[in-house]
């Protein structure tokens, strides 16, 4: 008798490593993998995120005979099941509040229709809800939660499964399930930044526990050194596990304990995405509401009816603010799908305290043009800047990007590269060239108004205007 197969719907799990998902279809005879295009997701990917999709499903495609389909997933995962005479559907859970809405109806669906539908932990240290407070509530500040989930503790990643594949046709043509951007090809170069993909996740966790995790603690916060993982695009497509780079970062510090205090707070890192998928999960309206409503009566400025405030928000996009560390970050966005994470902090409170635009616009922005775009950190993020997030920074804690850039970009090289009319300015103008000399600014070759912008809005002002905003937010939900 023919073995009867079981359909394995990959998702945002593109990995063979410490899948348990993938693990339990394993063990029940050979396995058809599908991924597909939904065109009825409240939310589809942006477009930096499509072409991390691409690439990932291609080296995934090396690893797998995989089938593509583009179609309402109920109703492709029925036409599969039918195809290839499969009775059991296994997937990695989700957890934003579509997909996990979608899968409950799928699940409920198939399953009075007479198939068994299974799905697994997904790419987490623990579930949205196995954490809780004192009081059996959801956690609203990070450091409990983070530290119940540490006593808690978490699985151990395992091996990949040994999988009897069994392919499957039709399937849709990459380049036309999921097209590379061509006209422009705005993502030109992009190759060479990134590897996506199950192998090159795993080589880049590797490389930076050999070479970036010591001094990760302190110098993680600067943009001009390598002390980050870069891994947060190949989290969130789950082309690694986040308990295999737990284990890595434990087995480190284990062989070399002066790397203690580093892998704890990497470790700390991870927890935050932990952190924010607990809130999505509790506070399913976290990406478009404030999770504080007392900021909804705050007096954002808008850009659907105010040209100044359209103005700005294009300006911010653009990285041509005349704040040269800000104007770094964006510009890096826009080049590489990617931002550290110390400048995505200042750059978000920009927008936010210096320009009064509603986070809203920033997390829009981010989802389309992050690699690493993720509901639960994106919107966790952005309200944490804002303050109408849950243990967010305080409404007052106004980023000052010179002192920011000053701090953080000491030497200047990561705002002369992003900002490179700026490159020859001496250090001491670099994050305020409005302050240099005409000598100054000649000798370096750059003309303010022309080479290089005025700055959108003076910080003090704009500083002032943020925290009166605030005050009277405050005063009305008194």
């Amino acid at each position: 008798m023919k073995p009867v197969p079981t359909l394995f719907w990959f998702r945002n799990d593109m990995r063979l490593d410490d899948n348990p998902a993938l693990a339990h279809a394993a063990t029940h005879g050979p396995v058809v993998g599908v991924f597909i295009d939904d065109p009825t997701t409240p939310r589809p990917r942006g477009g930096a995120s499509r072409w991390w999709l691409h690439q990932s499903l291609a080296a995934l495609g090396t690893q797998v005979p995989l089938t593509l389909r583009h179609g309402e997933s109920l109703a492709v995962l029925r036409e599969l099941l039918r195809e290839t005479g499969a009775s059991r559907l296994v997937w990695s859970r989700r957890y934003d509040p579509a997909g996990a809405a979608k899968d409950k109806a799928i699940h409920d669906t198939l399953t009075r229709e007479g198939f068994t539908v299974l799905g697994e932990v997904g790419n987490m240290l623990a579930e949205p809800w196995d954490i809780s407070n004192a009081e059996g509530e959801p956690c609203k500040v990070f450091t409990p939660f983070w530290k119940r989930l540490q006593a808690r503790g978490w699985a151990a990643p395992q091996p990949a499964p040994r999988v009897a594949w069994a392919a499957h046709g039709p399937s849709v043509p990459l380049d036309t399930f999921c097209p590379l951007p061509t006209a422009p090809n705005w993502a030109a170069g992009w190759e060479t930044l990134w590897t996506p993909g199950e192998h090159g996740a795993r080589q880049r966790a590797e490389d930076f526990m050999a070479h970036g995790l010591r001094g990760y603690a302190d110098l993680r916060n600067r943009p001009d050194l390598p002390h980050v993982s870069r891994l947060s695009a190949a989290i969130h497509f789950g082309e690694v596990s986040v308990r295999r780079l737990a284990h890595l970062a434990q087995a480190a510090a284990h062989a070399d304990p002066t790397l203690r205090r580093d892998a704890d707070v990497f470790l700390s890192e991870l927890g935050w995405r932990e952190f924010s998928y607990h809130l999505l999960w509790n506070y399913p309206t976290l990406p478009h509401a404030n999770w504080k409503p007392a900021f909804d009566a705050y007096p954002w400025r808008d850009p659907a009816t105010d040209p100044a405030a359209a103005r700005d928000l294009t300006l911010w996009q653009r990285g041509q603010t005349g704040y040269p560390f800000v104007d770094a970050g964006m510009r890096e966005l826009w080049h590489t799908g990617w931002m550290h994470n110390r400048v995505r902090m200042v750059v978000a409170s920009f927008l936010i305290k210096h320009l009064r635009l509603h986070w809203r616009h920033g997390e829009a922005w981010f989802w389309d043009t992050l690699v690493d775009a993720d509901p639960a950190s994106n919107a966790a993020s952005w309200q944490w800047v804002a303050g109408s997030g849950a243990d967010a920074a305080p409404y007052f804690r106004i980023f000052n990007p010179i002192g920011q850039g000053k701090k953080f970009d000491p030497m200047g090289a990561y705002t002369r590269h992003w900002c490179p009319e700026l490159a020859k300015l001496p250090l001491d103008f670099l994050q305020c060239p409005w302050d240099a000399t005409p000598f100054d600014l000649a000798t370096a070759g750059v003309r303010l108004g022309h080479d290089y912008p005025l700055p959108c809005v003076n910080h003090e002002a704009a500083r002032a205007a943020a925290l009166a905003g605030y005050h009277a937010t405050r005063a009305d939900s008194a």
